[in-house]
């Protein structure tokens, strides 16, 4: 991959499948991944947000990136979520994720506590510091109440292995400086700001919906590569009423994801109800017409 898209363009935040008992489904995970990377994803990200990281174990997660990456092969990224709340946690998450053959690491904010900029800036450093794998910041203040500050990430950006970010901040004029003065790769988070941060120069994005149109996602920055920006925006255009839905209708990207896929949650998360699965069944076989 290149330094400026160092994990690929189009990245899914791939689900982590469990069985009705609640179970880790490998058997799932592999065939979900050789599936999603078949119908073009560059790279997948395990045990984000949409991977209920949360509610996993470690020694899911570490089985997880290792039956994923055996699966897709080396020709696609996997890139480990290792991101706690305790600086010491991630640390270890992050030595067990290369051991199980990751190729790169998100980080999210430590969550809950609220640190202070200094304290955000030095539990980055501390695990971008204890494996060879590169970083990437994951950004995402709604969830964790503690925003990585521009000035922060800047600083950041020095470190050789903290290479990118998964921007879900939501402000696109701050991303666009970061991009302009740091050599970060910026990766779209937030499904209806793929376009546009792609267009002030972001390496692509890390999507939940990715999940059930793999496709239609990837198809916008294709056509924005080619030159054909009106072909893009209306691309873009077609995925928006499902994006709508998976992502910002009150539910978790999770839960949509998986009604959809036919996959279980864990508690504390519940099944989406039948009216909302319906909805998402209409909306996805929608796009899927507008693209035949």
């Amino acid at each position: 991959m290149s330094t400026e898209r160092p994990f690929g363009r189009a990245l899914c935040a791939m689900i982590t499948p469990f069985t009705p008992a609640g179970a880790l489904d490998l058997d799932r995970a592999r065939e979900l991944a050789v599936r999603l990377v078949s119908e073009g994803c560059d790279g997948l990200v395990l045990s984000g947000t949409t991977g209920e990281s949360p509610t996993t174990t470690d020694a899911e997660k570490a089985a997880l990136v290792r039956a994923v990456r055996a699966a897709v092969g080396p020709g696609h990224s996997v890139v480990a979520g290792v991101g706690t709340a305790d600086t010491r946690h991630t640390v270890a998450l992050a030595e067990q994720a290369a051991e199980a053959g990751a190729d790169g690491l998100l980080v999210v904010t430590p969550y809950y506590s609220r640190p202070p900029q200094a304290a955000v800036e030095a539990h980055f450093l501390k695990v971008a510091d204890a494996t060879d794998l590169p970083v990437m910041l994951y950004d995402i203040p709604g969830r964790t109440g503690t925003r990585i500050e521009p000035e922060t990430l800047t600083r950041l950006a020095g470190h050789p292995r903290i290479v990118a970010v998964k921007d879900c901040a939501d402000d696109l004029p701050a991303s666009a400086r970061i991009i302009a003065s740091t050599s970060l790769a910026y990766y779209s988070g937030s499904e209806e700001l793929n376009l546009p941060l792609y267009a002030v120069g972001g390496a692509g994005y890390v999507s939940t919906v990715a999940n059930v149109a793999p496709g239609p996602m990837r198809a916008v920055l294709d056509a924005f590569d080619k030159g054909d920006t009106a072909e893009a925006a209306r691309l873009n255009a077609r995925t928006l009423p499902l994006v709508t839905l998976m992502m910002a209708a009150g539910l978790p990207g999770t839960v949509t994801a998986k009604a959809l896929l036919g996959d279980h949650v864990r508690e504390p998360l519940q099944p989406a109800d039948r009216e909302t699965v319906d909805g998402l069944r209409a909306a996805y076989e929608e796009l899927v017409r507008s693209w035949a």
